[in-house]
């Protein structure tokens, strides 16, 4: 088999000793998918000779070149880093339920001061905080709950508020930018009150940020403006802060802050923050006592969890500095789709605040779409690899 390099556009290279006829650059593309994988093989052995390496993925016929995937489904994909899991590995613990584990208590103590709440409350799972929030200020079943139409209260957490606890939730129409319209919020609130027909309401919900609307942030005047309505007439706002770092690293200001505008708060740690597990509620001393008790009736007590506080301790140090490249990233794909031009793809980078990208499909399903982002031809794949080597040996030349 030939080892030079490819033969020159209008030149056919010899096979078994007779000449060859086909299509330059289809033999070209033929001898590179054959011979690059080997090459690159050896490279790679050459330059990390004491260190195993690990595949992301394999593709067709080159199984041996080294493809990174970049995940891009959702933050929750996220795993723990060597820092996060060694603090996990050596985390001091103790029995939770009983209110005895010290990095839980640790974890509590720096949430609450974070967030400006009188206490927090370690709960496996964001939808588990916001379950039991509701439950805390809704007391009386039938109790009504206003949220916007595609928040993830009401569309991804099955519907537990009504399952459970015995909430009735009344949706409102999404604005763009993640808002409930103020004057429509008023009337529904004012609705129930002295009438023998309506359910009361006692509790908004807001999202922040707005998963279902890209990310976006809710602006500050808004949340003072629900919060100042709900106090008029006797409503109490919950804020499920699933993504609340990222609200308020997009902003520039403390958490707390946002949550001063609330009656109560959950925030997770296994979402842009990189933790395996676990969220928080937060928000009166008695609040959160009621709030320790339904955790208990939802299953939700836990023994040593100082190991998952740990990890939750990692995640909040490193916050500030993880989510703006993050959103920088984001913003940066999102400028780079524009880019394109594509018919297929069409994105507004105006509408990326945070750590999430919507990308509008027209013409193709969104699954063949990803069917076909996620397929790598054999071409793609040598061009890729070849690509990175030739920025990796250019760098070290320059260095």
């Amino acid at each position: 088999m030939p080892r030079g390099p490819p033969a020159s556009p209008g030149q056919s290279r010899p096979k078994s000793g007779k000449p060859c006829h086909s299509d330059p650059a289809e033999e070209d593309r033929g001898w590179r998918a054959r011979h690059y994988p080997a090459m690159l093989r050896r490279l790679t052995r050459a330059a990390t000779p004491r260190q195993r390496v690990f595949w992301a993925r394999r593709s067709g016929s080159l199984a041996g070149v080294p493809t990174y995937v970049v995940d891009l489904r959702s933050d929750t994909v996220t795993k723990p880093g060597p820092a996060m899991r060694r603090a996990m590995a050596e985390a001091v613990v103790g029995d939770d339920d009983y209110g005895e584990d010290p990095t839980v208590r640790e974890l509590q103590a720096t949430a609450a001061e974070l967030l400006g709440v009188e206490r927090t409350l370690f709960v496996p799972t964001n939808t588990m905080a916001n379950l039991i929030s509701v439950m805390c200020h809704c007391r009386r079943r039938g109790s009504q709950l206003l949220l916007g139409h595609e928040c993830h209260l009401h569309v991804y957490e099955q519907g537990g508020v009504a399952q459970i606890a015995g909430v009735h939730s009344h949706p409102l129409p999404d604005l763009p930018h993640g808002t409930l319209d103020l004057a429509e919020l008023e009337r529904l609130v004012t609705r129930g009150l002295g009438s023998p027909y309506h359910p009361v309401c006692e509790l908004i919900c807001l999202e922040n940020t707005h998963s279902s609307s890209g990310g976006r942030v809710l602006p500050m005047e808004y949340l003072r403006q629900v919060h100042l309505l709900a106090q008029r007439y006797g409503v109490r706002v919950h804020l499920d802060g699933a993504r609340l770092m990222n609200a308020a690293v997009a902003l520039g200001v403390p958490p707390a802050c946002i949550v001063e505008h609330c009656d109560s708060v959950s925030l997770c740690f296994s979402k842009g923050l990189g933790a395996p597990v676990g969220a928080l509620v937060g928000g009166p001393k008695d609040f959160i006592e009621e709030a320790w008790r339904l955790r208990k009736a939802l299953g939700g007590g836990m023994r040593q969890a100082g190991v998952l506080a740990a990890a939750a301790l990692v995640g909040l140090a490193d916050a500030e500095e993880m989510l703006q490249r993050d959103h920088q990233n984001a913003q940066r794909f999102a400028r780079g789709l524009q880019e394109l031009a594509s018919p297929v793809c069409s994105v507004d980078p105006t509408a990326v605040e945070t750590n999430m990208v919507m990308v509008r499909v027209d013409g193709l399903p969104p699954e063949e779409l990803c069917r076909r982002l996620q397929a790598v031809s054999a071409d793609e794949d040598t061009e890729l690899a070849l690509g990175k080597w030739a920025f990796v040996l250019r760098t070290l030349r320059t260095g």
